[in-house]
């Protein structure tokens, strides 16, 4: 059985990660463009930086209050096809920014409101799209490899401000068609969602039952593997959807994920603004705005691995929320360019590796339909802080003139945050019960 188990974990690997880290590229690079776009955006539309943050942080109100509809919605209509509503949708409404001014001149609103709006449906447009993703995993994968397959998903974010930072300083300075660098920005980086959507709907399966390109000996081994995980969690305890949105620890779940999600965004919406300050051009911007995003993602894949051979969740997650707690707070307090951007390269391990730490814990006792609206769940309500935080770096931005005040209280938050992550309940038994049960499936 383990050599079954090693050619179909390998199979789904190949045949599911390369695409799906493609897709969350793509989606993580909409997603944050805007904090490139506003280099020349904020001056072209007259935006304050409470007003950009405003804007920014609007598109997780509207994530957060379809998250767990679009998450059911993913379990009732199959993954293939909802994943490809969602990126066409917002890779549509992504190009739209590009024409803010335009939209304003035709409906009479001012530009501030044109650019709320459509942060907003941004939101509402990739609700569900990553807890999607994340429940789709645990259709594929059983327990134990669950970190390093979300870490190697995740990947997708430091790699998007890897590739994508330097690209999206390099056409900021293109011009043409009337158009500034900032709309052409915009425009080109939405094309790839909506051609990746059509991918969607022609490379996906839903379910292993339905791959054809595993032989049949694979899909059953892997079919008995999850089935049996699945009873393990429901004989452990049974989970409705709305018992699975009450339960303490899916709260606590979402408040650890709140506190790094407000450093993270807090600080990915301004880091181009911060760069900027070392008096670096555009071009140079991108480089080293990408820089903090190699350290997370070589700090993703280790510790998400070394959680995958120890089970301590946990303590993992704790110590990630410690290191980017120190990295941004310290970033707050130091004057050197120098120092500032290694300790954002510090801060941005704690930050990349701790969702694949994370979300682990959750669908270790989750399943079915309630791991669809816990899982939900838990991004909604952690995504909220992308709310919160951008609007309070660009408040006391315009406060203080600084972002130190800012930076000190995301650290604080994601301090708070990793501490409460050592009271996460992790059952180790449930993750490792289907697998210690391999000899019984395999008679």
């Amino acid at each position: 059985m383990e050599a079954v188990e090693t050619t179909t974990i390998r199979k789904v690997m190949w045949r599911l990660m390369p695409f799906l880290f493609v897709c969350y590229f793509v989606a993580y690079l909409d997603r944050v463009n805007v904090g490139f776009a506003k280099l020349q955006m904020n001056a072209a539309l007259g935006l304050s930086e409470a007003a950009y943050g405003l804007g920014a942080g609007l598109f997780f109100i509207s994530y957060f209050l379809l998250e767990v509809p679009s998450n059911l919605a993913l379990d009732r209509f199959g993954a293939r096809l909802w994943i490809a509503r969602i990126m066409f949708s917002w890779g549509l409404v992504s190009g739209m920014f590009a024409f803010i001014g335009p939209i304003a001149t035709w409906t009479g609103l001012s530009t501030e409101w044109v650019f709320y709006i459509l942060r907003f449906i941004l939101g509402a447009a990739e609700a569900g799209f990553f807890p999607g993703i994340i429940f789709y995993l645990t259709l594929w994968f059983p327990s134990v490899y669950r970190a390093r397959v979300v870490a190697l998903f995740m990947l997708a974010i430091p790699f998007s401000s890897i590739l994508g930072a330097p690209v999206s300083g390099a056409l900021l300075n293109l011009s043409g068609a009337g158009l500034q660098g900032w709309q052409w920005l915009f425009i080109i980086e939405a094309i790839p969602s909506i051609l990746m959507a059509l991918g969607v709907v022609f490379y996906l399966t839903d379910r292993p039952a339905q791959a054809t390109w595993l032989s049949e000996p694979e899909r059953s081994w892997l079919q008995d593997r999850l089935d049996a995980e699945h009873r393990h969690k429901q004989d452990a305890e049974h989970f409705g959807i709305l018992k699975s949105l009450s339960d303490p620890r899916v709260l606590a779940c979402a408040f650890v994920y709140f506190c790094l999600n407000a450093a993270s965004y807090g600080v990915a919406f301004f880091l181009p603004t911060i760069v900027k300050g070392f008096g670096a051009s555009n071009v140079q911007t991108g480089f080293l705005a990408a820089l903090p995003f190699v350290f997370g993602a070589v700090g993703m894949v280790l510790l998400g691995r070394n959680s995958d051979r120890t089970l301590k969740r946990r303590e993992h997650v704790c110590f990630a929320m410690i290191l980017a707690a120190v990295g941004v707070a310290g970033a707050g307090l130091a004057s050197s360019p120098y120092l500032v951007l290694g300790l954002l390269c510090l801060s941005q391990i704690g930050v990349s590796a701790t969702p694949p730490l994370l979300w682990p814990i959750p669908s270790a006792f989750l399943t079915g339909t309630s791991a669809a609206a816990g899982i939900a769940a838990i991004n909604a309500l952690g995504n909220l802080s992308g709310f919160a935080g951008p609007y309070l770096m660009g408040y006391l931005r315009d406060l203080t003139g600084n972002f130190t005040a800012g930076l000190l209280v995301l650290g604080g938050c994601t301090l708070v945050g990793g501490l409460v992550a050592l009271t996460l309940k992790v059952s180790t038994h449930l993750e490792t019960a289907a697998s210690r049960s391999k000899e019984a499936l395999a008679h």
